[in-house]
């Protein structure tokens, strides 16, 4: 619960990949939408309000480092009542995973910075393992494979709840919010020109202790640390755009003159918008859930978190007076 003198602080990274292969046009402005969002609906501070994005002529790019860096120092400074924010708009992938035990978890999920410095499940579960008590961690991720983003985190709605699987055409004119791992691993070979399949070599050789700490310890010591994590109720909430095994959209303007946006970015924003009072988390993922089928999107938004906060009023809106 929100106590007197708490703080509302947020990194907002949105990564188009402008000019590029790769290139995505609503990531930017899904983050852009959701910092007017968070400062007028929920209260947020615009100084405590890191924004991120590759957009021509930042200051700051969301390079893998930066990003790492700005969730740091949100983490540090964290202090009990907080509220912490991370929303992420861009490539998500899938990465060789060190414990095939679990459905859809022969591969581990990853973030992919605007670099392919990839942030990991790992390094999320590093942060969240941080937070001081009473202080609340909300990841917001409209990428795919996002689902499980934050290691051993609780599926409150996910690839395991009773849901109707929508089988029917997408809409026109969308991308996946995907990069395939052959094709990250071909881009950070050619970079370091070191003939190895293991990613993990490339991102060390090019990013050395920037590198997600998922490569930078040997494989038992991963493993070590996925063995001592136990599935136990914290603070750490993960809205995802999709399942794990799925994809999330990337959509071009509808009409002339509109703007590109992320599916799962553009359904929670309605579902702000039509709802003006308190929601829970659980409720925003099964609202979003309800816009994206309505609209034939073969995407479902994933919560991830302790039974209290699945319950809890998302990023703590005050009551209505």
């Amino acid at each position: 619960m929100e106590t007197k003198g708490s703080k509302k602080i947020a990194v907002l990274v949105g990564c188009n990949y402008p000019n590029t292969k790769n290139e995505l046009h609503g990531c930017i402005n899904d983050v852009l939408a959701m910092r007017d969002v968070i400062i007028n609906r929920f209260g947020f501070d615009p100084n405590h309000i890191e924004l991120l994005t590759d957009a021509p002529g930042s200051s700051v790019m969301p390079t893998g480092a930066n990003i790492k860096a700005a969730l740091d120092r949100m983490v540090s400074k964290a202090e009990a009542g907080d509220v912490l924010f991370f929303h992420y708009s861009g490539h998500g992938t899938r990465i060789p995973s060190l414990r095939p035990i679990w459905p859809f978890r022969q591969q581990d999920e990853a973030i992919v910075p605007c670099d392919f410095n990839l942030i990991t499940d790992l390094d999320f579960r590093q942060l969240v393992n941080r937070l001081p008590k009473g202080a609340s961690f909300t990841v917001f991720s409209d990428s795919c494979h996002s689902g499980g983003l934050i290691d051993k985190a609780k599926e409150q709605i996910g690839p395991s709840s009773n849901i109707d699987q929508l089988r029917s055409k997408q809409l026109p004119a969308f991308r996946p919010k995907t990069i395939p791992f052959q094709s990250i691993l071909e881009h950070l070979s050619s970079v370091t020109k070191i003939n190895t399949s293991d990613i993990g070599t490339h991102l060390l050789e090019f990013f050395g202790v920037d590198a997600s700490l998922r490569f930078r310890l040997a494989p038992n010591e991963v493993m070590d640390l996925f063995e001592s994590w136990s599935l136990k109720p914290d603070d750490g909430i993960l809205l995802s755009g999709c399942q794990a095994n799925e994809t999330s959209a990337d959509m071009s303007p509808m009409e002339k003159g509109g703007k590109a946006y992320g599916a799962f970015s553009n359904a929670v924003q309605r579902v702000l918008k039509e709802n003006s009072g308190p929601l829970s988390n659980k409720e925003v993922v099964l609202m979003a859930r309800k816009i994206l089928k309505e609209q034939r999107f073969e995407q479902h938004p994933c919560l991830y978190c302790s039974d209290e906060n699945a319950a809890a009023t998302f990023l703590l809106q005050p009551a209505e007076s």
